[in-house]
């Protein structure tokens, strides 16, 4: 097993299936941990950082939203997890080490309402954040369990086809989530007609959900870290399988919006947890590829709603939609229970820890997680608290908060825009009005395929200012936002052709098209934001995220509510246009903040320098 060398060994009996008993040190070489070389000054060495390479997942999405500050405790116990030993070993930060820690960190970014993923390649160690509860700073700990070469134990040691069908069964969970939240949308009229409800508090049913979704991270992350993911999934899908039962047999709206409500809340675990575990199955090199299918459910997922729960309305009640959510949730919480392990490596190493505790009878064996100091209480109301302090002292993260919040209010609000204009303008059943969410599809999976140009070009700044100013890794996030540059004017764009293009004698191809142009920018700016957010604040990455999913998802919540009056009152073409001018007025802000972000950060209490 591995383990840091205290002044003597424990005993190890009944290891290794019966063979002989066994010194840990005789099984480490020195090459593998580098923390045990000591020099003269007794200081704690730090284990080297892995580069930051292009190939980082720059779209796709982030953080885990636990909502804690302390990276070292997430799912990814060290790069190379599959490869190799992963050691924890108390790290002394400097300004210097948290700048250079900014290349290394857990790469996290949030998605579509407060969602979350993150990669799970970070150094670990028992100190990054002074605030996480874990002691730090002292003597490293005698016996701390660590991954063995192959251990079997270890997710990123799964076979291949196994890790995949983990990361399918995540992505559908999550599609299915972010389904349930737009397909409501196509319901509005015969819920309207059956409970003798107005528009706006029938509409109360998609906000309410949206702000569940919002919510349930805040206290699902944290009892994530502590409990490992497993549990979450099966106990929290369970109850989105629950609260959808009185959804789909609501005598009245009331029942409705509250039920929706609850709905988001359990249904949030999919998207604040499930990315972490994408990133405990792979190690860095080989995560694109899975992030990539993982974080694209979250998009897809709002446009696939209306186009299939406009059929299922064509030609059923309302209630069915629910039905078809049961049946779907049901087969997802099977799939979980059957297919979906514990992959957390904190909790799977105390499990470790356990084990060699009762088969050597020594109670020095401990895993790092042993050592917190925290509690779930304290983790909760950190992640409250911590988000609204970054958003009322950082002006780079409140104007892009903002930014990326109107974007996902105006998506929430075409759900209802477009029942409007399509059907009176250009007369289209429910399915029809559903297909014409397939221009914001496309244009989402155009976005997303442009992902390894941005990382090249994010490769040539790194490498030209390197042979500019002669020095390596003098990491730059400002470098994260030519995404969001190139994404805002697309965003502007589209919502103008879009405005001036729905006309009875324009083809209704047209707007669609101005559509996918913004459903693209949207994207771009998203992966732009999140990812600069992550380097700018790499001490607080979690909790810029957690700012920047409040926002979103109040936006999303909110735009709804007034978006079919606007339409109504100020005309289709004006109502839209006035959304375009919003996206005018933040479209500079990703520019000047790639140009004078530096000079900004030296100012700033938590960015780093």
């Amino acid at each position: 097993m591995s383990s840091t060398q205290g002044t003597e060994s424990p005993p190890r009996n009944n290891i290794n299936n019966g063979s002989k008993e066994k010194n840990p040190e005789d099984t480490l070489s020195p090459s593998s941990h580098p923390q045990r070389r000591q020099d003269s000054s007794n200081d704690t060495p730090i284990p080297e950082r892995e580069k930051d390479s292009s190939e980082d997942t720059t779209i796709n999405a982030t953080k885990e939203s636990s909502f804690t500050e302390n990276e070292n405790e997430k799912d990814g116990d060290g790069d190379g997890g599959g490869e190799g030993n992963t050691m924890f070993a108390p790290i002394k930060s400097s300004d210097e080490n948290r700048l250079q820690a900014s290349r290394s960190i857990e790469r996290s970014w949030s998605l579509n309402d407060g969602y979350s993923v993150h990669t799970g390649d970070e150094q670990s160690g028992e100190k990054v954040d002074e605030e996480a509860g874990v002691t730090g700073g002292g003597e490293v700990p005698e016996f701390v369990v660590g991954w063995d070469e192959n251990d079997p134990m270890n997710p990123r040691n799964m076979n291949t086809g196994r890790r995949w069908l983990i990361v399918i069964i995540c992505s559908l969970g999550s599609l299915c989530v972010t389904c349930t939240s737009s397909m409501y949308t196509v319901t509005y009229d015969q819920i309207m007609q059956e409970f003798d409800s107005s528009h706006i508090v029938v509409t109360l049913g998609l906000s309410f959900f949206i702000w569940g979704l919002a919510v349930g991270p805040l206290f699902l992350g944290p009892l994530s870290e502590f409990y490992g993911r497993r549990y979450i999934y099966i106990i929290s899908f369970a109850f989105f399988l629950i609260w959808l039962i009185p959804c789909a047999v609501a005598q009245n709206v009331q029942t409705m919006i509250i039920c929706r409500f609850f709905n988001g809340i359990a249904g949030s675990a999919f998207l604040s947890v499930a990315g972490g575990t994408v990133g405990d199955l792979f190690n860095r090199h080989e995560l694109s590829a899975p992030m990539m299918v993982y974080t694209s459910s979250p998009f897809i997922g709002p446009e696939v709603g209306p186009l299939v729960g406009g059929f299922i309305n064509e030609y059923t009640t309302w209630r069915w939609t629910f039905y078809v959510l049961l049946i779907w949730s049901g087969f997802m919480l099977i799939s979980i229970i059957t297919f979906v392990p514990e992959t957390y490596h904190p909790v799977l190493l105390r499990r470790k820890a356990r084990k060699l505790r009762k088969e050597t009878g020594d109670d020095r064996w401990h895993a790092p997680i042993e050592k917190l100091k925290r509690s779930v209480a304290q983790t909760v109301m950190r992640s409250c608290y911590r988000p609204i302090l970054l958003l009322a002292l950082e002006p780079m993260c409140l104007n892009l908060c903002i930014f990326s919040g109107i974007l996902l209010g105006i998506l929430y609000l075409f759900f209802g825009a477009f029942q409007l204009v399509f059907g009176n303008v250009y007369d289209f059943s429910l399915w029809q009005r559903g297909l014409c969410f397939l221009g914001l599809f496309v244009g989402m999976v155009f976005a997303i395929l442009s992902d390894p140009l941005w990382r090249r070009l994010y490769a040539r700044l790194e490498k030209n200012h390197e042979n500019t100013v002669k020095k390596v890794d003098d990491f730059q996030p400002e470098w994260r936002l030519p995404p969001a540059i190139a994404g805002g004017p697309l965003v502007t764009i589209g919502l103008f052709m879009f405005a001036w293009t729905i006309y009875p004698s324009v083809h209704w191809i047209v707007p669609i098209i101005g559509s996918a142009f913004f459903g693209a920018g949207t994207i771009l700016v998203y992966s732009g934001v999140f990812t600069f957010l992550v380097d700018a604040y790499p001490t607080y990455a979690a909790s810029a995220l957690a700012a920047n999913g409040f926002t979103r998802s109040t936006f999303a919540g909110v735009f709804p509510l007034f978006g079919t009056q606007m339409y109504n009152n100020l005309n289709y073409h004006w109502a839209t246009s006035l959304l375009a001018f919003l996206t005018l007025l933040m479209t500079p802000f990703p520019f000047l903040f790639f140009r004078y972000g530096a000079r900004i950060r030296k100012k700033s209490r938590f960015a780093t320098r």
